[in-house]
């Protein structure tokens, strides 16, 4: 006897693969509408017998309040940061060709020029000397006595001549002034005028640089005074 293919009751049957929901990203910052629809809903389930203190909804109020503010403030200072970078961009471009003033000890001499700046001083002094030296041999080519100075900016001139009333070769020449303070001798500060050739854009702690025509670059916020 031939034997018959057993049927098999569930051939007929069809099964769908279950289609995975798609589980939207979760958000895991809380924003306003958030969380005073967390702060409706808990104040509507809270225990009548120990309903919620004005102190404590106060305080969870004052929290939100302090971080959107927080992000808010962060947000206008980035503003204004922008802001004031572009202002100084502005600023700095338009210096390029004209003389400044800025901290140094280098000034250049040009073909029958002069350098001039100011000397700082913290008080006042009964003599300042004046000692200008070529930045590049190291030779001494001028000393001058300038007196009795109070305290503040002293400015002075430097006509190019030498000791031999010579004018000196154009080029870089360093200025350094000294005067007797609480009975040491003692370097002061100078301001040297300068041309500026061009402008360096910087970011972070490097910031806008202007850069002296034959000198070193100084920062823009070092600049004391547009000639």
């Amino acid at each position: 006897m031939a034997i018959q293919d057993a049927v098999n009751p569930y051939s007929n049957l069809t099964v769908t693969p279950k289609k995975e929901s798609a589980t939207a990203a979760k958000s895991t910052s809380l924003g306003q509408e958030q969380f005073l629809k967390l702060m409706t809903t808990q104040m509507t389930h809270q225990d009548p017998s120990k309903p919620m203190e004005n102190g404590q909804f106060l305080t969870q109020i004052a929290q939100f309040g302090t971080v959107s503010g927080i992000q808010d403030l962060q947000k206008s200072f980035g503003e204004f940061s922008s802001s004031i970078t572009s202002s100084q961009a502005l600023q700095a471009t338009s210096l390029v060709g004209r003389q400044v003033s800025a901290p140094g000890t280098k000034g250049i001499l040009a073909v029958g020029g002069e350098i001039k700046g100011d000397i700082n001083l913290s008080e006042s002094v009964s003599n300042v000397h004046l000692k200008v030296t070529n930045s590049v041999t190291g030779e001494a080519v001028q000393d001058v006595e300038l007196g009795a100075h109070g305290s503040g900016a002293m400015p002075f001139v430097w006509d190019g001549l030498n000791k031999n009333g010579v004018m000196a070769n154009p080029g870089v020449y360093k200025i350094e002034a000294t005067a007797y303070i609480d009975g040491k001798n003692t370097v002061l500060p100078t301001d040297i005028n300068s041309r500026v050739d061009s402008v360096s854009m910087g970011s972070g702690a490097n910031g806008m640089k202007v850069n002296l025509t034959g000198l070193d670059s100084v920062n823009f916020n070092q600049i004391k005074q547009i000639l």
